[in-house]
Formats: C-alpha cells, sequence, structure tokens
C-alpha cells in the first residue's frame, strides 16, 4: 500500500510559479511510476506530467515548457515546479503512484494509476 500527500498548492496571480510536493510513504515499490494530474470544476481529471523510475518525464502539451516533475527518492517526494501560471491552470491536484511497469506512460495517460492522493488547490487569478 501507498500513501500520498500533496502540498505546496495555494493563490497566486498569472505569471506566478508555485511548487507541489507529493510525500510517498508505505510500500515505495508501488510507486516506480508517478504522476500529478488535475481536475477543474466541471471537467474531466487530465493528466498533467509523469515521471518513470529512470527520470523520464512526460508532459501534457499544455503545461510542456512551464512546469517541470522530478522526485528525490531520499526523500521520498515527487515535486511539481509550476512557473507562468495561467487562470487555466486552476485546479484540484492530485498526484498518483503506479507500481513498476513498461507501460507507465500509457497507464498515466489512460488515468488508471493504482494509489491516489487527496489533492491540493491551486489558484491562479488574472
Amino acid at each position: 500500500q501507498v500513501r500520498l500527500v500533496e502540498s505546496g498548492g495555494g493563490s497566486v496571480q498569472a505569471g506566478g510559479s508555485l511548487r507541489l510536493s507529493c510525500s510517498i510513504s508505505g510500500d515505495t515499490y508501488g510507486s516506480d511510476c508517478m504522476g500529478w494530474f488535475r481536475q477543474a470544476p466541471g471537467k474531466e481529471r487530465e493528466g498533467v506530467a509523469a515521471i518513470e523510475g529512470d527520470g523520464s518525464a512526460t508532459y501534457a502539451d499544455s503545461v510542456t515548457g512551464r512546469f517541470t516533475i522530478s522526485q528525490d527518492n531520499a526523500k521520498n517526494t515527487m515535486y511539481l515546479e509550476m512557473n507562468s501560471l495561467k487562470p487555466e491552470d486552476t485546479a484540484m491536484y492530485y498526484c498518483a503512484a503506479h507500481p513498476w511497469t513498461t507501460l507507465c506512460i500509457s497507464v498515466f495517460k489512460s488515468r488508471s494509476m493504482s494509489y491516489w492522493g487527496q489533492g491540493t488547490q491551486v489558484t491562479v487569478s488574472s
């Protein structure tokens, strides 16, 4: 079992930055494939960024060049650095984890991750 706890959300003006953190505990072998997702009111949950055990990352087109996903294995923490924030980035952000798989990106794109956090709210005002 893997427990995920997000932090770092808040309210910022457009153009600002935030760094989200996801603390990972429990069976960390269940977290070799990790990602950030977001869900705005009235919209479906969408994948924002994913990172695999080897450190390779994948981003949604809407955040490429603005967001950076990373992980610190020593601290069992995953991060999402968000720069040049836009009002359309406003959403509840969730971190998610999945046991090691060669299909990490497919699992991410299908939103089929095994473990999910409770979310942290990000609000960007214009």
